[in-house]
């Protein structure tokens, strides 16, 4: 096959791919229920191009983001590793938008992410002792904060105590049952 070619042939996928992805985006400006999410999951996955698709996770608009994040949620375990190298854009999200449901759909990616203590960042374990703690924040995050930051401060026993001595100074009574069940388990745990 020529450069000529094979460039025209990969042209034309681009061409595809950006048209699909100019579709998407124009799909996620809208609500989504739960079975049309998992279909948009389906083709994403299935046409290979879930790393285009994550691009959305990124818009300034705020619903395309938040539409993005639903879909990607409802993928299968095996098909969110695809995400991993996006792993650290996706935490700087987490930092940076002023967007609840943004957070926390990108916070139930992260977590679904294998984690490696190179990829501990301080940055983002900060965000998440705080976040766990803060009652600003939807009991989801404060959730979700508070197993990724057990995740983080699992690979070094004096992060580990450090964590385990926030959690012993937080006044649970205040937080949702589902938060004081979450901070139970994990005290119970050694």
């Amino acid at each position: 096959m020529t450069a000529f070619a094979q460039h025209s042939m990969n042209d034309g996928k681009q061409n595809r791919l950006t048209t699909a992805a100019q579709e998407w985006r124009e799909l996620l400006t809208e609500r989504l229920g739960l079975a049309e999410a998992k279909g948009l999951c389906r083709r994403v996955y299935s046409q290979g191009a879930s790393l285009i698709f994550a691009e959305c996770l990124f818009d300034a608009d705020a619903c395309v983001a938040r539409n993005a994040g639903w879909v990607l949620t409802q993928a299968a375990e095996e098909e969110r590793l695809s995400l991993q190298p996006l792993q650290n854009r996706i935490v700087d999200l987490i930092l940076a938008t002023p967007s609840s449901a943004v957070r926390r759909l990108s916070l139930n990616l992260i977590l679904s992410l294998p984690m490696e203590e190179d990829d501990l960042r301080t940055d983002f374990l900060d965000f998440c002792l705080n976040g766990m703690r803060s009652l600003e924040e939807p009991p989801g995050i404060q959730a979700l904060c508070m197993k990724m930051a057990g995740r983080m401060c699992s690979f070094y026993p004096e992060l580990m105590a450090e964590f385990r001595r926030t959690l012993e100074l937080m006044e649970v009574e205040q937080y949702t049952p589902g938060v004081k069940h979450l901070w139970k388990k994990i005290m119970q745990e050694k």
